[in-house]
């Protein structure tokens, strides 16, 4: 951080704000304190009968990649709006979302992952601007060694386990580093 969107000063500070527990940016000369936090990332798995639809990235990071169609929340919406909105943008699809699937926290990148499930309302779906393809995909199928994201791997993982079974609980956990490889590691909740 540069300047203060405040006022405009440059003497900006990584400190500890009084009444805080940890650093932020701090204006040095308005005491304007800014908050940094982590991003939520909102997205669907769209199934049809027993396949679900993956989209080849268009874009960086891991351009060439495939990826359940995810993204960034924008102000004023709700996750739920988010992963419709991402599923319409990224593969044309339309879906009607049956739940809340899987929350996966990244530290590391400092975002959160909110999956849903979803059913496909029809087959008309296409690459949207930020794809390059688009294609369902049954659990055989899915290209396991193209996947871009450890977020979309677990949830894929999960998801094929659950089917089997045919119900679907809300998994939970976090992606940490170990070493090289990111790695799920679910918490328990402490009573």
């Amino acid at each position: 951080m540069n300047y203060c969107s405040h006022c405009g000063s440059s003497e900006i500070a990584w400190a500890i704000p009084a009444g805080d527990n940890r650093p932020r940016y701090v204006c040095s000369k308005c005491d304007a304190v800014f908050y940094q936090n982590p991003k939520i990332v909102a997205g669907c798995i769209p199934e049809w009968d027993d396949k679900i639809l993956l989209c080849k990235r268009a874009i960086p990071p891991r351009h060439g990649y495939w990826t359940l169609p995810a993204g960034f929340m924008e102000n004023s919406e709700t996750t739920l709006e988010a992963a419709i909105r991402e599923t319409l943008e990224e593969a044309n699809a339309r879906v009607e979302i049956v739940d809340l699937y899987t929350v996966l926290n990244i530290p590391h990148t400092d975002q959160v992952y909110m999956m849903f499930r979803g059913k496909l309302v029809d087959l008309d779906f296409s690459p949207g601007e930020e794809s390059l393809e688009c294609e369902l995909y049954s659990e055989s199928q899915v290209p396991w060694d193209a996947l871009a994201f450890p977020t979309i791997l677990h949830t894929l993982k999960f998801y094929f386990e659950d089917r089997k079974t045919g119900e679907f609980p809300l998994r939970s956990g976090d992606i940490v580093r170990d070493g090289n490889h990111a790695i799920f590691a679910q918490r328990r909740r402490e009573l």
